[in-house]
């Protein structure tokens, strides 16, 4: 994981991209994950964990209905850009298990990617294994997700 974090460090200072993150089966270590690289200040707006559904509904003008979805994550993923003003953003939404839950399966994971030259790309996942387990796979994958996006749109990913 901190090989990502350093790569995304390092792509968010060359194209000066403002990243944040929207989160909730991960509680929050999305965000402790960016604000451990060493530059984090530079380019790193903050997060916002939004686990129950009224939260992401409000705050985050989810849709409203199950939460474990592809359009939740990429409501999301535009809302906290628009919040924090970034212009590069993950959001995460999911089961963790052990149980299912919104009649989804333990490690199904929606991961929505925001950069404001491309727009917004969501992925989903099906993750194996314990919660915390699940938990560090999407962390992993949304931090992976937004070094290939930032790639992909290159110095413009910050809409600059």
């Amino acid at each position: 994981m901190d090989e990502w974090v350093e790569q995304l460090s390092e792509l968010a200072d060359h194209v000066g991209c403002r990243i944040a993150v929207a989160e909730s089966l991960t509680g929050g270590q999305l965000a402790a994950a960016l604000a451990s690289a060493p530059s984090a200040g530079d380019w790193f707006r903050g997060g916002i964990v939004a686990y129950h559904p009224e939260v992401k509904y409000g705050l985050l003008e989810s849709p409203r209905g199950p939460v474990v979805t592809p359009e939740t994550a990429e409501a999301m993923a535009r809302t906290v850009a628009e919040r924090l003003g970034a212009d590069c953003t993950a959001a995460l939404t999911g089961v963790g298990g052990p149980g299912p839950d919104e009649h989804q399966p333990p490690g199904t994971v929606f991961l929505a990617t925001y950069t404001a030259r491309g727009g917004v790309v969501v992925e989903g996942h099906r993750f194996a294994g314990e919660p915390i387990e699940v938990m560090t796979q999407s962390i992993e994958a949304a931090l992976s997700a937004l070094v290939t996006r930032i790639r992909i749109d290159g110095p413009n990913a910050g809409g600059e």
